[in-house]
């Protein structure tokens, strides 16, 4: 299907810096951008949209998240990490079903959309479920069957699972879904079984998703355990030796980061989920200074309560301003790649995170005629600052309308909330 979308203004990436094209075209040609410029392009449209005080931006990634926890909503709400995993999470996690992460993936989905989102990096269990939503929505994800031992007879197992769900779902539903390797964490898994796991990872030509470091706690246990950090824990398993996404990097040491850097590994925060947990603040721009690739993510609702990256990009950019006494750091440009281009690539995306032609189309329309976005002399800043996830009117993935003026083009929504809200893990 070919779309125009007329009178826009769009924002654009070049050399590093954000800019807006005031009043312009953007047409698509099924899942590529093929104009975008001043002039209305030749030729005829399926459809045309008029986006007069509208914003085109890069859809967003959500490069951490558990989908279908949104089914735990705010459980255990005000409990530290470890008594909210051991206490609240992991007994009501033993009761999920199949259909139960179905039908909270949808939920998680739709919420996503009319946030933004075009793409999701997810962990968590019964991922073909969510993987079936995915395909069902139009949305992307990069979704694994990842390692988290329970006992000793189950190691072989799901490395065995793991690997028949990368295969399967390697470049399904067209290339939007991407399977990766993952390991939960190193206090949930065994060193010789992520060693294995590690070659396996590197002889796919795979990226791996993971938790690292994400309290003191975590770190300091590991240091006990192993004598070594969890960044050195998976360094010496051979992690590190494929494309890896680590989520959190609160509790790192200098040698830490110095090795995230050797290796290319990619951070993703998630500050809400952080704070709430009272995990603490991730060296975010002592890692950003160390040339380490950043992208953020969400976590899980039952961690963050929402799915919301307005509401990560503005901590994102506060955060650091306020605890560090700078204003100066993570600046717009930086926040911006973090939610988009950056997300593209850790997920592997190639030719996403942007407004180019000849890149995919992906893309969100936000809604400028709105109190808090009045007057806009720099609209690059106001999606940090004052931008609002409710300012969504349009989500594009693919070139493909999913989410329009709070309507879902690809799901029923009536029947999304009403199977979730039969579920009970109580």
């Amino acid at each position: 299907m070919k779309l125009l979308f007329s009178h826009a203004d769009l924002l654009q990436r070049n050399g590093g810096e954000y800019s807006v094209l005031k009043d312009a075209f953007l047409s698509t040609d099924g899942a590529l951008i093929s104009y975008l410029g001043k002039e209305r392009p030749p030729g005829a449209f399926d459809r045309e949209i008029d986006l007069r005080g509208k914003l085109l931006i890069p859809g967003l990634y959500n490069c951490h998240t558990h989908a279908p926890m949104v089914a735990l909503r705010g459980v255990g709400s005000d409990l530290p990490l470890g008594r909210w995993l051991r206490d609240e999470i992991f007994p009501r996690e033993r009761r999920l079903t199949a259909e139960n992460v179905y039908a909270a993936s949808r939920l998680a989905i739709a919420e996503m959309l009319a946030c933004g989102t075009v793409s999701f990096t997810d962990m968590y269990f019964f991922p073909e479920q969510t993987a079936r939503a995915v395909e069902e929505s139009g949305i992307k994800a990069n979704l694994t069957k990842h390692l988290q031992m329970t006992n000793a007879e189950n190691r072989a197992r799901q490395i065995e699972d793991s690997l028949a769900f990368y295969k399967a779902y390697h470049g399904a539903a067209g290339g939007r879904i991407r399977a990766d390797f993952g390991i939960h964490a190193w206090y949930t898994c065994d060193f010789d079984t992520v060693r294995v796991y590690a070659d396996l990872c590197s002889d796919s030509g795979a990226r791996t998703h993971l938790h690292l470091s994400e309290t003191d706690d975590e770190k300091n246990d590991c240091l006990a355990a192993c004598g070594k950090t969890p960044v050195q824990w998976f360094r010496d398993a051979g992690t590190f030796r494929s494309p890896v996404t680590a989520t959190h990097c609160v509790a790192l040491t200098e040698e830490d980061i110095a090795i995230l850097r050797e290796n290319r590994v990619g951070v993703v925060h998630c500050p809400t989920s952080n704070m709430k947990l009272g995990s603490g603040i991730a060296p975010i721009p002592e890692l950003v200074k160390n040339g380490i690739k950043i992208a953020l993510g969400t976590d899980g609702a039952a961690s963050n309560n929402n799915l919301n990256l307005f509401e990560e990009m503005h901590l994102s950019a506060l955060l650091h301003k306020g605890t560090m006494k700078d204003p100066t750091l993570m600046p717009t440009r930086e926040i911006l790649d973090a939610a988009t281009l950056n997300g593209a690539q850790m997920q592997g995306r190639e030719n996403c995170g942007e407004l180019k032609a000849g890149f995919r189309a992906d893309f969100v329309a936000i809604d400028m005629d709105k109190p808090h976005l009045i007057p806009a002399p720099d609209p690059a800043a106001l999606l940090v600052y004052s931008a609002q996830a409710s300012d969504v009117c349009m989500t594009v993935a693919d070139g493909k309308i999913l989410y329009e003026n709070g309507e879902y083009r690809t799901i029923d929504i009536e029947s999304v909330k009403f199977d979730a809200r039969r579920i009970d893990l109580s």
